[in-house]
């Protein structure tokens, strides 16, 4: 396929996806004390429940999807995952109790790793010197659509009802599995380099390779702070100088959505930039500069200040996800790296699990200030340790990596050249 058109796809699908799921998270408390009968007392526990078994299951199935990926191709895991995910919107939209949404939800959970196949796939197809952009993309599309989704199931909540979101969901999903079918081609199998081992490459040896365990690592701990502070946005929103008490859902939610439109813009910058300057370079970057804004974030006493602030913080973030990626890729092998990206899905779901709790015990017992200030240092202590600490694997920048494959080859034919002139030499000497 056409790199570009395939791009245009993948991009079209991130928005699509993060869309289909974001539009649900309004409503659903009042989903459940509308629609199914979930007493007031119980609604919070219920909500909790539902969106972290998601989180759970996906953390643990994720790498086994990325694995089978590898092995069976990278188009079948995008189509498993968005017909699976389909049926789980339309049900979804069908059940009747609490209970049966829960188990909906399980099944989201085993159905989920449609945007790391998405990932794999892309990465088979785009150039390496095209590989930064492609990432400041992908990102940046997976921005607005969490930004577009809540806005869009809102709407759709009050217009259409609660249970037409569901299927609204099921049908962006649909679409995908259609155009995958129909449009986008499975990609040829990349043999193995002279360099690299004929083994099968596992699970275990990916997260102990120092490369990829930083990456893993660094990407559960940023989806950490991201969804610690949702819990308690709205809280905090209320207690700044400024805020209508009556508008204070809508301006919670729009300072929060500041950061996201601040990342859709600021992402493709990200990925030009470490393209150019080396995608180690633009993380540690990114990393210190998001946790600095973010610390300051705990001294605005104004509303106007703070969302200044949310916005600021928005073009930091942005340029984490699209660098670690571009890493991912550079120093993962094209066999393993289904593999890596479910690894590296399964890193953010783990930080997703914890976080919302975090915050949550963190804004009961202390101040709501100092989760700021604890989010932010623990962004700028990644980023000092991903500049003092890297491994050396970690910092090539594509150039360097091409030129280093282009001088192993090289290498390689020396050592063929010498050893055919050897044999020539040997069979002169015994003909004589």
């Amino acid at each position: 396929m056409n790199w570009k058109i395939l791009l245009g796809i993948m991009v079209c699908f991130a928005v699509m996806m993060s869309a289909s799921y974001t539009m649900l998270i309004p409503f659903l408390p009042l989903y459940l004390t509308d629609e199914l009968n979930v007493g007031p007392e119980a609604v919070n526990l219920w909500a909790g429940v539902l969106f972290s078994i998601s989180f759970a299951i996906s953390a643990f199935v994720s790498p086994l999807w990325g694995k089978l990926s590898d092995r069976t191709g990278k188009k079948p895991m995008i189509l498993r995952a968005s017909i699976l995910l389909a049926l789980c919107y339309f049900l979804g939209g069908l059940v009747q109790s609490a209970t049966q949404l829960l188990m909906m939800r399980i099944l989201q959970g085993f159905a989920s790793g449609l945007w790391p196949a998405c990932l794999t796939l892309l990465t088979a197809y785009i150039p390496k010197n095209k590989l930064g952009i492609a990432m400041g993309m992908m990102q940046s599309a997976n921005i607005t659509g969490g930004i577009v989704g809540p806005l869009l199931g809102g709407t759709l909540a009050t217009f259409f009802g609660m249970r037409n979101s569901f299927f609204i969901g099921g049908a962006l999903l649909t679409t995908i599995t259609l155009v995958t079918i129909f449009f986008i081609k499975e990609p040829p199998k990349e043999t193995a380099s002279a360099d690299q081992s004929a083994v099968r490459i596992k699970n275990r040896d990916l997260i102990f390779n120092p490369n990829i365990f930083v990456l893993l690592a660094a990407a559960g701990l940023t989806n950490m702070v991201i969804l610690q502070l949702q819990p308690i946005m709205t809280i905090y929103v209320k207690q700044l100088e400024g805020t209508d008490p009556g508008n204070l859902m809508f301006l919670s939610g729009l300072v929060f959505s500041l950061g996201g439109f601040a990342g859709a813009l600021a992402s493709p910058f990200w990925g030009r930039t470490g393209q150019k300057v080396g995608f180690h370079k633009t993380m540690i970057t990114a990393f210190l500069a998001a946790g600095f804004l973010m610390a300051l974030q705990a001294l605005p006493s104004q509303l106007w200040l703070f969302a200044l602030m949310q916005f600021i913080v928005g073009l930091g973030f942005s340029g984490i996800f699209p660098s670690a990626n571009s890493i991912l890729v550079l120093v993962t092998p094209p066999a393993a790296r289904g593999a890596s990206f479910g690894l590296f899905f399964a890193a953010q779901q783990v930080g997703g699990a914890i976080g919302p709790l975090l915050g949550g015990i963190l804004g009961t017992f202390l101040p709501l200030q100092f989760v700021f200030l604890f989010s932010g240092c623990v962004l700028f202590c990644i980023g000092l340790t991903l500049l003092f600490k890297a491994p050396e694997g970690i910092k090539l920048k594509v150039n360097e990596l091409s030129t280093r494959n282009s001088k192993s080859t090289s290498y390689i034919k020396d050592l063929k050249y010498q050893l055919a002139r050897k044999l020539a030499e040997k069979e002169e000497q015994d003909e004589k």
